[in-house]
C-alpha cells in the first residue's frame, strides 16, 4: 500500500507540471511552495525540484514536440543563448545578489501578467514573430540558475507580448527548458549527490511525469485567448506571491 504522505508528493508533481505544461510556467513556485508547506527543508526543496524539474521539462518537450507545439526556428534561437545564461547563473550563484533583484523582477512580470489578461480577455493579441528573442533567453537562463526560477515567466510572458502564437511559444519554451535546467542541475547533484534523493523528489517526480502529456494537450486544445488570459492570472498571482515572500522573509 502506497504511503499517503508519498501521494502526497506525487499530487503537488502533478499539479505542478499541469499548470507548467499548459501555460508554460510556474512548476518551480507552485512545487517548491508546496513542499515547504508539507515540511520539507527550503534549501532541500528548491534544489530537488530543480532537479526533478529537469526530468520532468524531458517529458514535457517530448509530449509538446509529439503534439507540434515546437516552432524550431524560435526554439533555436533561445535554446543557445538560454543554456549559456545558466551555465553563467550557475557560476557566478556566489558572487553576485540575484536574490536582491527578484523583488523588483516579480514586479516587473506582475505588470506584465495584468497586461497579457487584458489583451487574452479583450482579444486584442494579435500574432506576429516575435524579433527580441536572444536577449530574453540569456536573462531567463540567468536568473533561472542563479536566482532559482524565472525561465517560464520571463521567456513565455516576454514572446506572447510580442505577438508569439501562444500555443508554441509555450510548447517550445517548455522543449528548451530541459536543457537550461540540465547544467545547473549537473552541479546540484555533484554538490548534494545521493542526499537530493528523497522521498518528496521521487513523489514529484512521478506526479510530474504523469501530468507532462496532459499539460502539453491542453496547450493544444485551449484557445489563444484562453491561454492568454491564464498565463496573465498564474503570472500575476506567482509574481506578487514572490513579492510577497522576499519582503516578508
Amino acid at each position: 500500500m502506497l504511503d499517503p504522505g508519498f501521494l502526497h508528493f506525487v499530487a503537488v508533481g502533478f499539479a505542478a507540471q499541469l499548470v507548467d505544461g499548459a501555460l508554460g510556467m510556474a512548476f518551480g513556485v507552485v512545487s517548491t511552495t508546496a513542499l515547504i508547506a508539507l515540511g520539507v527543508p527550503p534549501a532541500a526543496a528548491s534544489a530537488g525540484v530543480y532537479a526533478v524539474e529537469t526530468v520532468t521539462t524531458g517529458v514535457s518537450g517530448l509530449s509538446h514536440l509529439l503534439l507540434r507545439n515546437i516552432a524550431w526556428p524560435l526554439f533555436l534561437r533561445i535554446v543557445v543563448p538560454g543554456v549559456g545564461g545558466a551555465i553563467l547563473g550557475a557560476c557566478l550563484l556566489a558572487t553576485i545578489p540575484a536574490e536582491k533583484a527578484r523583488p523588483l523582477v516579480q514586479a516587473y512580470l506582475a505588470v506584465v501578467g495584468l497586461w497579457i489578461f487584458w489583451r487574452g480577455l479583450r482579444h486584442l493579441h494579435v500574432e506576429r514573430p516575435p524579433r527580441f528573442v536572444a536577449p530574453l533567453g540569456l536573462a531567463g537562463g540567468f536568473l533561472d540558475a542563479a536566482g532559482g526560477g524565472g525561465w517560464g515567466p520571463i521567456v513565455t510572458s516576454n514572446l506572447l507580448i510580442q505577438g508569439g502564437t501562444p500555443r508554441t511559444v509555450v510548447g517550445t519554451v517548455n522543449a528548451a527548458e530541459f536543457f537550461v535546467t540540465a547544467a545547473p542541475t549537473g552541479t546540484f547533484l555533484a554538490v548534494l549527490g545521493p542526499g537530493l534523493v528523497s522521498r518528496a523528489m521521487l513523489g514529484l517526480l512521478v506526479g510530474g511525469v504523469l501530468a507532462a502529456p496532459l499539460g502539453a494537450f491542453l496547450a493544444r486544445r485551449l484557445a489563444a485567448d484562453t491561454l492568454m488570459i491564464l498565463v496573465g492570472l498564474v503570472l500575476t498571482a506567482t509574481s506578487l506571491f514572490g513579492i510577497v515572500r522576499a519582503l516578508t522573509g
